[in-house]
Order: C-alpha cells, then structure tokens, then sequence
C-alpha cells in the first residue's frame, strides 16, 4: 500500500543534506555517496593509485559560476524541443516497448527503469542495453570502423538502501543476446513484455565485491505514452518514456528484498555515439503528490547548441509541454561532474543524496519545487567530454567487466 505520509528517503538515506543554497548543500564532503558494494566510498575510490589523478581532476573541473541560463526559459521549451516526434516503430500494439527495433552499426538503444520504495528504504535502477554506450569496449572498437551494436550488450543493475546495495555491469557479446518483439535475453538477465507489465529477470554478479543479484522486478505502467522526442537537431537520437507514471514490485532473492513503490520506464536509440553528438546532460524526473511525473531534459549538443525537453505526464493519462523553471546547481562531488537541476525556488532544491558518482556520470535522488509542491525522483548528470578522455576509459574495466557469452 502506498505510504503518502511517509518521509520519503528518510530511511534509505539517513543522512540528506540541506537545500541548495544553504551551507550544508555546497560542501562535497556533506555528501555520502553511496555505490553499491564500496560501504559508502565513492565509487573509485578503492583503486588506490587515482589519488593524485583525482586531486587533478578537481582542478580541472572546479566550476562555480553561476548555471548558463539559469533564470531564464529554457530555450525551445514549449515549441520545437519538447514536441514529440513519433515512435517509429518503437512500440508494440499495446503501447509497451518493442524490443527488437533495429539498430545500425555504431547505433544503440537502452531501456531504462527506476523505482523508489514508498517507505523510503530503498531504490532500483536496470538498463538493458545494446551498443552499451559507456562501454570503453565499444569505444575501442569504433577507432577501428563500424562496429554491430550487439556485439556489446550489458544488463546494468543498481540496487540503493541497506541492507542490500549492490551494483553490477557485466559486458556480454552477440552470442550471449537473444530478442524479438516482446522479449530481450542478455547473458543470464532478460526484460520482456507481458500483460502490460515490464518484467525483468536478473541473474547477476556484484562488482567490485562479487556477490550475486537475482531477483524479479516489474513495472507496470499507470499510464503508457506513446511518444517519442528528438534529442538532437540532426535527428539521430530519441528518447521515448514508455512509462512516466508507474508502480514498481521488486521481489530479490539475492540479497532478499521485497518491496513496492513508484516506478518509471524510458527508452533511447540513436545512430551515432553519444559523444560524437553531444557534450553531456542534465535529466530528472519526479514524481507529483498527485501521481503526475514531469521530466526535464538539458543536452548540450557538440557544437554547443542547447536543447531543453520539459514535460508533464498525467497520470489520468496524456502530457503537454510546460515552462522550465530556473536552473539551479547542485553540488560536485569527489569527481566533480558539474550538475544541475531546474526548480521553482533554488531554496526548496535538496539533494537527498548521491547514488553514483564516476568519472562521467552522477545520478541523485532529489528534490524540488514544481508550482509550489515539493516533488521527489531521480536526478542525474553525464558529462560526455569526461567519458571520451582516454584515462576514463582506461579505468572502466575495473566496473565493467567483458564476458564473450
């Protein structure tokens, strides 16, 4: 049963730092980040010779000026960026996700699905992907010309909350990817679609600790849309939320957890490599107390245009395009990938806490001001500069493992 009075993340994350814009909020030691299997430590940290790298790192990075059209209306919101564009052909019948839409060399496609626990304990995230598009092996590959996108696929699994955080990305190769419409079998994990609800299986090992992760999760979607969004002016990337408003069952028997919550589902594909195309992000979706989900997308393309999505999804069903509000920072933290959100009031921004920190990549669970209401969800943040260093993909492996099967 659904928990409205319940302080959300109180329990998963004892220990939430301020607002933005108080001083417990501009402090990257506040911050705990937490990644599965590190206790606590930031997710690199247990590789002892990046000290001095890090320290570097920082320096590099350090930004604190004020967020580049903070303030203002998101260029494009409620006209060209935020109008949706069509499936093409990436949904079923039903509305759910078609998972065997083509993809070209180079291309890839990733199915996204996160949930948080109505008593605030815990948090999911699953991405199945093909032509898995932070992998430094597809990367290596593509210096050499076009590479099939199935030749690298992963199931990524991060469960948050203790006990039981655990996080796993095990690279598999073509042998080990089997799909058609309603199904999507990578290695030993799948996702299909059955009765209107998302079901994966996982069947994974944790890293850097190997302990195994096997559970059933499903997502079944309060309302389904059945649009999709360009994400680039080249047309070669898009994104679809399948699902913005839905309710998740996570059933684990490694660790054994059981629980229910709020639940969302998109979808990605494109033609090209992420880096190619586009500098880096900003998304976050939340949750209304109404049951509404409203998404914010902030791309830097890689000639520097900027583009920005703004949408509600009704949870009766339907969306429309809204007016972004100011953008306001978040904090860095140990890798200082810069971040930031968009909100009603800078003040009412609380980062509750840090799920990842990488080299390239934060995702956080925050919250914010929509129209006067508090909403909670998912926040995160890529930096595609950073991911295309050589460095970074030299460090991947150590979380990425390669199986060929």
């Amino acid at each position: 049963m659904r928990r409205d009075d319940a302080d959300p993340f109180g329990a998963l994350w004892p220990d939430p730092v301020g607002a933005v814009g108080h001083a417990t909020g501009h402090h990257a030691n506040a911050f705990q980040p937490s990644v599965p299997g590190d206790r606590g430590r930031a997710v690199w940290s247990g590789i002892p010779w990046l000290g001095q790298l890090l320290c570097q790192t920082r320096a590099q990075d350090e930004d604190t000026g004020p967020v580049s059209g903070g303030g203002q209306r998101a260029s494009g919101i409620g006209d060209s960026d935020s109008q949706p564009v069509g499936t093409n052909g990436s949904r079923l019948p039903d509305g759910g996700p078609r998972l065997d839409i083509k993809i070209g060399p180079n291309g890839y496609a990733w199915w996204y699905l996160d949930g948080l626990s109505d008593d605030g304990r815990h948090g999911i995230t699953i991405i199945a992907l093909i032509g898995s598009v932070f992998s430094p092996y597809y990367a290596w590959a593509r210096r050499k010309g076009p590479v099939p996108a199935e030749n690298h696929c992963a199931m990524n699994v991060a469960l948050y909350g203790r006990p039981g955080s655990r996080w796993a990305m095990t690279e598999r190769g073509m042998a080990a990817l089997d799909r058609g419409p309603k199904h999507l079998k990578i290695g030993p994990s799948s996702l299909r679609w059955e009765g209107g609800t998302a079901i994966v299986d996982v069947n994974e090992i944790a890293v850097p600790v190997p302990k195994r992760i096997r559970g059933i999760i499903r997502i079944t979607p309060i309302v389904l849309n059945d649009q999709d969004f360009s994400l680039h002016s080249n047309g070669q990337h898009h994104w679809g939320p399948i699902a913005p408003c839905a309710r998740i069952e996570v059933e684990m028997t490694h660790p054994n957890l059981h629980w229910e919550g709020s639940g969302y589902m998109d979808s990605n594909r494109g033609s090209a490599p992420l880096e190619d195309d586009f500098q880096g992000w900003d998304w976050s979706r939340v949750e209304r107390p109404n049951g509404d989900s409203v998404v914010y997308y902030d791309l830097t393309q890689r000639d520097q245009t900027r583009r920005a999505i703004a949408h509600r999804f009704f949870a009766k069903g339907g969306g429309a395009a809204v007016d972004a509000p100011p953008k306001t920072r978040l904090p860095n933290i140990n890798w200082q990938v810069a971040r930031s959100t968009r909100s009603d009031s800078s003040s009412r921004v609380k980062l509750l806490k840090t799920l990842e920190d990488t080299p390239f990549y934060a995702r956080s669970a925050i919250q914010m001001g929509i129209e006067g209401e508090v909403a909670t969800g998912v926040h995160e943040s890529l930096n595609l500069d950073r991911f295309n260093k050589r460095w970074v993909q030299v460090l991947l492996p150590f979380r990425m493992p390669r199986r060929a099967g």
